[in-house]
This record gives C-alpha cells, structure tokens and sequence, in this order.
C-alpha cells in the first residue's frame, strides 16, 4: 500500500478558496453584462494598473514589436511555431468528412465544420507566457477559424512585446492588451468595442479558469485549465534526484498554487529528490512562487508497483505526466487519465509547454478523466447530414420510423413519417392516432 511522505493542501482548503474566486468572478462578469466597455477599463486598471484610450492594439504597435526581436528571438519563435503548427495540420488531416450510402437510397454524413470566432487568452502576469500564442492562435488557423481574436495582459506597465510579436506572427487578426477576468468577459459578452467570439481557449490563473467556467453555454470553452499540475512518476532506473527535483520546481515556478507531486516506488529517491528540492530552491531564481507552491501543494507518494503507480496516477488524473522508468511505454499502454505523457527522462514537460509541437493547453482539476487537450478538433463542430434518395427507401424508413414514434406517444413526429409512406410509397395509412386514414390524408 501507498505512503504519503508529504501531502499538500486539503480538499477542504481548497474548496474555501475556490467559493472566494466564484464570487469575484461571478459579480465581475455581471458587470462587464451590464457596463461593457467601461467595466472592463476599471477592471483593467484595479488589477493591472492599466489604462489606455483603446485597449486594441494598432498594426503600428504590433509591427514595433515584431520589429523589436532580435534576429535570434524571431528565428526561435519561428521554429517553435512551426513544431506547432505542423502538428496541428497532422491533426486535422487525421479528421476527415464522411458520406457513406448506409443502405440503398439512404446517405449520411458529416462535415467538420469550423467555429467562426475564437478568443485566444495568452497568460502573462507574472511571465510573458508567448508560447501560449503558438498553441491556440496556430491551432485556430489551421483548423480554418475565420476570425481569432487574443487577449495577454500587460507586462511591467506595457504590453508584452514577446507575447504580441508571437500573436502576431501566428496570425492573429486583433490583438488586445487585457488580462484576467475582464479579457475573457469582454471576449465572451461583447462590449461596446469587442464583438463577442464563439469560443474561449487558453490558460490562465484561477480567476480566468474560473471565468471559462461561469461563461461556458454562453460561449464554448477548450477545457477547464485552471493552475499547472505537474506529477513525475519515476524509479531508481529511469530517474535520479536532481532530475526529480529539478522537474517538480520547473512547473510549480508557475505561481504558488501550483501542484507538484512526485510518484515513485524508492523511498530513497523520494527523500533524496525531497532534499533536492530544498537545495534547488535556495538558488533558484523563481523561488518565491515554487518554495510556495511546493510547501502548500507538494505531496510525495511511495508506492509498492509500477501497478498501483498507474492505479494512483489516474486518480490523481494531472494535467502533465512525466514519466521516468525502467520501462516508460508501460504508463503509456496502461494509463487512461492524464493531459499529456512525457515518457522517458529525454523528454520534459517543458518541451512540450515551449516548442515540441504538441499543445500546452491541458485539462486540470481532474478534467483529464473526460477531456483531452486543446487541439484542432476544439475549433471545429462534427456536424451530419442526411439524404435519401428514392422512394423506396423513404417509404420503408417511414414504416419503421412511425411505429417507433408510436411507441413513444409522439403522434406528430409519427405523422411526418406516415405522409412519406403515403406520397412515396403509395400506402394507405391513417393519420397518427387514427383508426382509419381521414379525409384529409386521402386528399
């Protein structure tokens, strides 16, 4: 059985926390309902201490910022973008339209049909997170979404000129400089200046997860992505402490309630990467959130099994998965709720926030049980259709069809299909709920 070395905040704990964030979130949305434009410019100067005639970008102020990068920093971005966008086109050349004649007569199908308006939130309060640009701005375009619209918040009293530099060379067709709950409720309502887009995608902080969450029917969401969650599965074969250590403080750097867990059939190496972690945060420059994260929501699992690690890990259900073992690939066949795997010690989930290719964008808080991840499948609506040819067909369909409405008591839905049989199969048939074909079906 299971021990826990370390266990991180309870679930009542963060409960309280999530009841304060929905109410803040909830009166704020109301507002931006009610007042639009000028909710969201005092949004935007009580949290960011930021104001500006037009929160909209001009091409001019996108140019100098893409013009800002040096030769290096344009060719990185290049790259990583991409990695992401040719994964991206992968994705949607798996997807592909259908229509099959399912019996003589009869043609179903379905077309993959783009949203027309996506709102991209690219996180950067704390860092200028551009990554997040490549992963919903490219994966919008390529799944051929007409408008896409992003939102970042500024950066140092200005906005993030790396941010608006990756939005812009992703191909974004507005660029706003808002954060938080006001840039996700401008996208999502509307407001005097910002026509409302039809789904909401990105990362954010707790407040913009939970602002998803209360707009989502109103507007389409990717998934709940609320804090990064990290878990390393790993052994004495596949991992040693400094990797362990240096893996966990990588993602809890994100902000202080950031989950960091360690999984591991050693105790040794538990205690050892426990130990690691004390050192590394006495050097690391981001020590101030990860020391945070890692005290209030670090645990440290020793489990008996690769066996009972799989059974624990899918309850655990994290965003990102990183896999240090003997045998990696067994995680990967057996594991069933995760965001994404990084299977191996090669691999990190900082190659996957950055620049592999796959998208950053991933369930937490237990989403993982029923989502996956953003990709280009999230911008697009599965939609079928349905012809049938001849009267034949139309006729015996309509057979089968009225008796089954029959069943259900639904007279009018029975009629549609007995009119069919009628006109196209040349069948008396009474009108639903009659005894006898009336008047009005023989005329």
């Amino acid at each position: 059985m299971a021990i826990w070395l370390k266990r991180g905040a309870t679930a009542e704990a963060k409960a309280t926390a999530d009841r304060k964030v929905r109410d803040i979130v909830e009166a704020a949305l109301a507002d931006i309902a009610q007042r639009g434009d000028a909710a969201v410019r005092d949004m935007s100067i009580q949290f960011d201490g930021w104001d500006r005639e037009d929160y909209r970008l001009s091409q001019a102020e996108i140019d100098a910022a893409v013009e800002s990068l040096t030769a290096q920093e344009r060719k990185d971005i290049e790259f990583a973008q991409a990695q992401v966008r040719n994964f991206a086109q992968i994705q949607r050349d798996s997807m592909r339209d259908v229509e099959v004649e399912t019996m003589p007569g009869v043609v179903l199908g379905h077309r993959h049909v783009p949203i027309n308006a996506a709102g991209c939130y690219v996180p950067g309060g704390k860092y200028p997170l551009l990554a997040s640009a490549h992963m919903s701005v490219i994966t919008a375009k390529v799944a051929g979404v007409k408008r896409v619209i992003t939102c970042a918040p500024p950066f140092q009293g200005k906005a993030a000129r790396h941010i608006v530099a990756a939005q812009a060379m992703a191909g974004a067709d507005a660029i706003y400089a808002l954060g938080g709950i006001q840039a996700v409720g401008a996208m999502a309502l509307g407001t005097q200046s910002i026509d409302p887009v039809d789904i909401l995608v990105g990362p954010g902080n707790a407040f913009v997860a939970e602002a998803k969450r209360q707009l989502f029917g109103r507007v389409g969401i990717d998934l709940f992505a609320g804090p990064t969650e990290t878990l390393i599965i790993a052994d004495e074969v596949g991992c040693d402490p400094e990797m362990a250590a240096t893996d966990i403080l990588g993602q809890v750097e994100h902000g202080p309630d950031s989950p960091g867990v360690l999984l591991t059939t050693s105790e040794r190496l538990a205690r050892e990467t426990m130990a690691e972690i004390e050192r590394l945060l006495q050097i690391l420059p981001t020590a101030e959130h990860a020391r945070r994260a890692w005290q209030d929501f670090g645990e440290v699992i020793v489990a008996e099994s690769d066996a009972e690690m799989v059974a624990i890990a899918d309850e655990i259900a994290s965003e990102h998965v990183q896999v240090m073992t003997a045998d990696p690939d067994y995680f990967l066949q057996n594991m069933t709720n995760y965001g994404a795997l990084f299977l191996g010690a090669r691999t990190n989930v900082s190659f996957g926030d950055k620049v592999i290719g796959t998208n950053h964008t991933l369930p937490t808080k237990k989403a993982a049980r029923y989502t996956g991840g953003l990709w280009v499948g999230k911008f697009l609506k599965t939609c079928t259709y349905q012809k049938v040819l001849t009267d034949e067909a139309s006729a015996l369909i309509g057979e089968y069809c009225s008796r089954l409405c029959a069943l259900e008591g639904f007279a009018g839905h029975g009629e549609q299909a007995n009119l069919r049989v009628r006109r196209y199969g040349g069948r008396e048939v009474p009108y639903a709920g009659q005894a006898e074909p009336s008047a009005l079906t023989r005329a």
